[in-house]
């Protein structure tokens, strides 16, 4: 998700599947079995404009997460238009929240559930934390980060009824997401370069220049990721 996302997962699928990940392939040095992961996603923010969900669906597409919000106050201008018009789809949807090191969890949870309701998304919600601005330089303290980022997945996990998804790339999970929250939460890692096969993940975006039909914004290119099992296994994490 990275820069694009601060300011702010059949047989004719699976051959378009095989070919978008071949695209992605120019541009990513990690080598995905399709065999071993063949449940395959994208996430999506305001860039990519438009997005027509059938289009993504024909095209192998079975989840995807939509930006909602990030902070205390700002909301994607896209969220709502997304989460309406993925509804009639087979694809299984939800929302992430990209996180801020600079308010406090409470504010930025209901910041998300006034945007989210309960019943319009499948998967658990995820919270994006990672490095933005300066914070790579400038690295907030473990504490500071523990003291905001435990009450938003608290209060996130009572209202939803499971535990959020955290996503985030290595160094910020190294940083602070093993230590904080250890295995307790389902992870989705961002790694480009190889299968992240060191670390228990549920997701992994393994490529933030792929590109698929099907959307029309100021983006060109779309998050590819794929979950950790198969569609029968991505059904069982569906909220009830």
């Amino acid at each position: 998700m990275a820069d694009k996302k601060k300011n702010a997962f059949i047989a004719a699928g699976a051959v378009m599947t095989a070919a978008a990940v071949g695209v992605s392939a120019v541009l990513s040095t990690a080598v995905v079995s399709r065999k071993r992961y063949p449940v395959f996603g994208v996430d999506v923010s305001n860039y990519q404009g438009e997005v027509d969900w059938h289009l993504l669906e024909e095209q192998g597409v079975q989840f995807a997460y939509i930006k909602a919000t990030e902070g205390s106050g700002h909301v994607d201008e896209s969220a709502r238009r997304n989460i309406e018009n993925s509804a009639d789809t087979g694809i299984k949807r939800s929302c992430y929240h990209f996180f801020s090191f600079d308010s406090s969890g409470h504010t930025q949870a209901q910041n998300f559930i006034s945007t989210v309701g309960r019943d319009e998304i499948d998967l658990p919600p995820v919270v994006d934390i990672e490095y933005y601005g300066d914070k790579a330089f400038d690295k907030p303290s473990r504490d500071e980060t523990e003291d905001v980022l435990i009450p938003l997945l608290d209060e996130l996990e009572q209202y939803y009824g499971v535990k959020p998804v955290i996503y985030t790339t290595l160094p910020v999970y190294f940083r602070y997401v093993k230590p904080i929250c250890g295995s307790d939460y389902p992870l989705w890692i961002r790694c480009k370069q190889t299968e992240p096969d060191f670390v228990d993940w549920t997701f992994w975006q393994y490529d933030d220049h792929g590109e698929l039909d099907g959307y029309y914004g100021d983006e060109r290119y779309i998050d590819f990721n794929v979950f950790n099992g198969t569609a029968e296994e991505l059904e069982e994490l569906t909220l009830k």
